[in-house]
């Protein structure tokens, strides 16, 4: 008999186990259900969603106009904005519709994971300094702004070109760092004149800037390499001393998506289109606000890929200060969690949405550099503060299991308000200090808001990843120093 886990909302929908760490809820569930909904967890992954409102989100979603084959949930799904968080569903092109709820406010929040040549143990004593560098380099915390100021040509430059740009005319980095980034750090389809005024005067001057919330840059060793071949493809060895930079398109990417968010809910009753959820807002992905949004969203994309690289610039300055101009991070790899791609599956061309989910190609995939196509791409699960953090390389059954798609982190189990009652910012630094990492962050409130506690388990969720097939392990890491907001 297969299992099931009946889940506490009214109604109460009982999941059906369908493979490994996959569970599904059939599209007869609701009569407006148009696909199924699928979940990638074990048993109690499933039980803490429960606990808010992300399966009923995720069902939500299977509702939406031309939506393809399911809507499906990562294990580290919670509540968000229209979508939950970890929430990926593909639409069918033209006129399936394009959600700004599927992306997030956050476009491209994403994940670069650069590599040293350096063992930790031979630069133990430097550490601290390093952190301290760091935080003194970077602007952190809501609204900060950067040392670089763009003026307005520069900003719609950055818009349209991303890294490119950044790389061949800001001189930050050079061009042996745009394979190793997701579409190269540009996606074509960006129109800077579909960015409102109002996003770009947020963003001119917030490159190279971390921001606040979850975002972090964590200098880590590499524990523990659990797949050699992989781990050899990718740069990596045990002992390793690694930097993980965790931040998306700040204030600009925040306004695109309000803004598309205002213009598509002005445009459902034209469309004639009737939601569930306002905050599911939508439009057919050939409509103009559809287009619209698309190239504002590209747009905010290449900020965001912009940003991290500005970002890398700076670590790379540091490093050189105190470890010498030969010790020159390399990019491992960069991925983004908030955003929509068009991509085919079963000869059909979707606009994947994917909110809180990183890509995870298989193998022999052409988007991929030549020089893991034999293995898979790499896909980074940062724990949560204070906990390790993986490095797995993507499957070719993903594309089947999930489109593609594996979780972005270990998922909030605890609201922002909720760890501020639990924990003490103060308390939680003396913690992580005595266990040898280092916090850079001035505000102990932010500090108690992102606490390990706050976090589901990340090896759980990295196990239901890799139990489901859509991505193997490949190293683990653990934090030495951590730089927030």
């Amino acid at each position: 008999m297969e299992p099931t886990v009946e889940v506490q909302q009214q109604p109460t929908p009982r999941l059906r186990q369908v493979g490994p760490a996959l569970y599904e809820l059939d599209a007869g569930f609701r009569e407006d259900m148009r696909v199924p909904a699928r979940i990638v967890a074990d048993e109690e992954l499933l039980q803490k969603m429960a606990q808010d409102r992300s399966i009923v989100q995720l069902i939500n979603v299977t509702t939406l106009p031309g939506i393809q084959g399911f809507a499906i949930g990562m294990p580290d799904m919670h509540e968000g904005y229209g979508f939950p968080v970890g929430g990926v569903a593909g639409t069918r092109l033209p006129d399936g519709v394009i959600s700004p709820g599927g992306i997030g406010f956050d476009i491209n929040c994403g994940v670069r994971l650069l590599s040293t040549g350096l063992r930790h143990d031979d630069v133990r004593d430097v550490i601290p300094a390093l952190a301290h560098d760091l935080a003194r380099s970077i602007p952190t915390g809501f609204g900060r702004h950067g040392r670089l100021a763009l003026n307005p040509e520069q900003v719609d430059r950055v818009l349209t070109e991303g890294v490119p740009y950044v790389v061949c005319n800001l001189g930050m980095g050079t061009e042996d760092d745009l394979p190793s980034i997701e579409s190269g750090g540009h996606l074509p389809a960006a129109a800077a004149a579909r960015v409102s005024l109002r996003a770009r005067e947020r963003g001119h001057d917030q490159l190279g800037t971390l921001g606040g919330g979850n975002h972090f840059i964590e200098l880590q060793r590499v524990d523990r390499i659990l797949d050699a071949a992989a781990a050899k493809a990718f740069g990596l060895f045990e002992g390793q001393l690694t930097i993980l930079i965790h931040t998306g398109s700040r204030g600009l990417g925040h306004q695109v998506c309000t803004d598309a968010v205002r213009e598509m809910d002005r445009a459902l009753a034209r469309e004639g289109l009737r939601l569930v959820d306002r905050q599911l807002a939508c439009a057919p992905f050939s409509s103009p606000e559809g287009q619209a949004y698309y190239a504002a969203m590209c747009a905010a994309a290449n900020f965001a890929w912009s940003n991290r690289q500005v970002l890398t610039h700076r670590v790379r300055e540091v490093f050189g200060r105190r470890l010498g101009a030969d010790v020159w991070p390399r990019i491992v790899y960069d991925v983004a969690h908030n955003i929509a791609k068009v991509e085919e599956y079963g000869g059909q061309r979707l606009c994947v949405h994917r909110k809180g989910a990183t890509r995870a190609f298989g193998p022999g995939n052409p988007e991929l550099p030549e020089a893991w196509r034999q293995v898979g791409q790499p896909v980074f699960i940062p724990g949560s503060m204070g906990t390790c953090s993986f490095v797995l390389a993507g499957r070719s059954e993903s594309r089947s299991v999930s489109f593609s798609s594996a979780c972005h982190g270990a998922g909030r189990q605890l609201s922002r308000a909720a760890a501020k009652r639990q924990v003490v910012g103060a308390e939680l630094r003396k913690e992580l200090n005595a266990r040898g990492i280092i916090v850079e962050c001035p505000s102990n409130a932010e500090l108690a808001e992102e606490a390990p506690t706050a976090y589901k388990d990340v090896e759980r969720v990295v196990d239901a990843v890799e139990t489901a097939g859509i991505a193997r392990k490949v190293a683990k890491l653990v934090p030495l120093a951590v730089l927030k907001g």
